[in-house]
């Protein structure tokens, strides 16, 4: 079965995995909350998806399944992977991190995820959409904080130093460690260290470049799909090919 991407509308939000729905990390401040259990994250997740899509636009892009033939919505399909990004002023989380702010002339991603059993290669793909929309309506760049594989030490650590501790603070269900993009994965996807950082860089890709951006975009999607084609069991994905 074939793959589409769409971007996310606020109509197809219980389309998204259950942590997508609930998870507040970038959207929420926990220094508003004065250390308040949040009640209703769903709630918070859904209203500042509705803030963001009437003040700037379509913020995220879905993977579904193709829908069925005769099939009247794509709201039907699950959701097989899922990006998230928006203007940094919208994502408060992001002022607290040591390598920000992000540049003026860039929108932040901030969050994906992919179901069990998809390859590597989807949320390629994904990137390579928002890519496209962004380069559309005229962004210049796309940055992220990356998580990083020694961030794993702060899991353990009984201290945190005072500029980290806002940025890593739990929230709920969310912790930096399950809702942060890796950063080789952002490398992986032509993505460059703006902001050095042993746990949190901040990367960038150009997406002012005229082609070139769309030839490394391609060139690294490419070089990864090859690899997880390499990684896959003898027999895997033959039905998708169908």
């Amino acid at each position: 079965m074939s793959v589409r991407i769409m971007p996310l509308r606020l109509e197809a939000f219980e389309q998204l995995p259950k942590h997508a729905r609930r998870c507040v990390f970038w959207e929420v401040d926990p220094a508003t909350l004065g250390g308040d259990y949040l009640p209703d994250p769903e709630f918070e997740k859904e209203a500042w998806l509705s803030m963001v899509m009437l003040e700037w636009g379509s913020c995220g892009q879905v993977a579904t399944n193709a829908p069925a033939e005769g099939s009247d919505s794509d709201d039907e399909e699950p959701c097989l992977a899922y990006v998230l990004y928006a203007p940094p002023r919208a994502v408060p989380r992001a002022q607290r991190f040591p390598t920000g702010p992000v540049s003026a002339d860039a929108v932040l991603l901030t969050s994906m995820g992919i179901e069990p059993g998809q390859t590597d290669g989807l949320t390629h793909s994904l990137i390579s959409q928002v890519v496209t929309e962004l380069v559309r309506r005229g962004v210049r760049a796309l940055e992220a904080f990356g998580r990083t594989a020694d961030a794993a030490e702060l899991l353990e650590a009984d201290g945190v130093e005072p500029e980290l501790r806002q940025a890593i603070e739990v929230l709920g269900d969310c912790s930096f460690d399950q809702c942060m993009i890796g950063a080789d994965f952002l490398l992986d996807a032509g993505f460059t260290v703006v902001a050095p950082h042993r746990y949190f860089p901040r990367l960038r890709l150009e997406l002012d470049k005229g082609l070139g951006w769309k030839a490394e975009v391609e060139a690294a999607l490419e070089r990864l799909l090859k690899s997880a084609q390499l990684e896959m069991p003898v027999g895997a994905g033959a039905e998708s090919r169908g």
